[in-house]
């Protein structure tokens, strides 16, 4: 997935010099791919619901040398596509799209990916459609970029002693193709079965006070990699969690102007109040395909205990 960054990057132009604005609650992964490029990564706080970056302070981050935006489609669910696209045609930026966490998500018919120049698109095994090891992809209409996607990937090459330029070693394996070609026939019910899940845990948590669960807007399909709750006690209630067995996550601890790599040119925390708001409030459930109905129950129930 952080090579497929890279490479949709380089191949629609961005380079040295250049800025590129992403969401700043983020995975490193995606800053990571900018700065990698040679461009700079210019982080932008979020949406308080949605939890995606905001389109509405986008422009407020745009300088004569922004290049690009990266919308991160966050524990499933697509960012607001059709305002940030409004924008980058506006300022004539290229958006490439972040859908390591949202393979099958869709708004208003339109499959997460399938919205910017270009997505990347993470395999990892932890993701809704794993491989054995590391995996990703770069989906593109664009065939110049596609062209140059393929021959970066396999050291610049067009024949196999003919280079073009220098690339790098990125070919996907045998191995982890057979992996996916596989699971990929699955990965429509998975999304069903997390989206059941998902209406479950909202079910069950409502009235419980101080639970906050993520929204399901009708007009869109969210597959909810992660089912992200929202709470004021949150490391109490994980703790309480962890000692009945039940294990969670936080995505993410950090924000990252928090951390040491990006905290020099990103501002303070301060600059960006709802995503640093969120992540000391954050706590994702347990959810995967193959959990019970009986098991989400048992989750809620040692969080209405908690919460008295």
């Amino acid at each position: 997935g952080t090579d497929a960054l890279v490479i949709a990057l380089k191949a629609l132009g961005i380079g040295p010099g250049d800025e590129v604005i992403t969401a700043v609650n983020t995975f490193v992964a995606t800053p990571e791919a900018i700065s990698l490029t040679g461009a700079r990564p210019v982080f932008c706080d979020v949406d308080p619901e949605t939890m995606t970056i905001d389109p509405d302070l986008i422009e407020e981050r745009l300088t004569e040398n922004t290049r690009a935006i990266i919308p991160v489609h966050l524990y499933g669910r697509v960012a607001a596509m059709n305002r940030i696209l409004d924008v980058a045609r506006q300022h004539q930026l290229k958006v490439v799209e972040d859908a390591a966490q949202a393979h099958g998500a869709q708004v208003g018919g339109i499959t997460a990916g399938a919205f910017g120049d270009a997505s990347t698109h993470s395999f990892f095994p932890g993701k809704n459609l794993g491989a054995y090891g590391d995996a990703g992809a770069i989906v593109t209409c664009n065939e110049e970029a596609a062209l140059f996607a393929r021959q970066y990937a396999n050291h610049g090459r067009s024949t196999k002693y003919g280079h073009q330029f220098e690339g790098m070693n990125s070919r996907l394996d045998g191995l982890q193709a057979a992996v996916l070609s596989v699971k990929l026939r699955y990965l429509e019910q998975w999304c069903d079965l997390r989206r059941k899940h998902a209406r479950t845990y909202t079910r069950l948590l409502q009235g419980i006070e101080g639970i906050t669960c993520p929204e399901m807007p009708e007009a869109e399909q969210h597959v909810f990699h992660l089912y992200v709750i929202r709470t004021p006690y949150r490391d109490a209630l994980r703790e309480h969690l962890a000692s009945k067995g039940i294990n969670t996550g936080i995505h993410y601890p950090q924000i990252m102007a928090e951390l040491p790599a990006y905290r020099k040119n990103a501002g303070p925390p301060e600059d960006y109040p709802v995503a640093a708001a969120l992540r000391s409030e954050i706590l994702s459930l347990p959810l995967y395909p193959e959990m019970t109905a009986e098991q989400i129950e048992s989750v809620v129930a040692e969080i209405r205990l908690f919460a008295g």
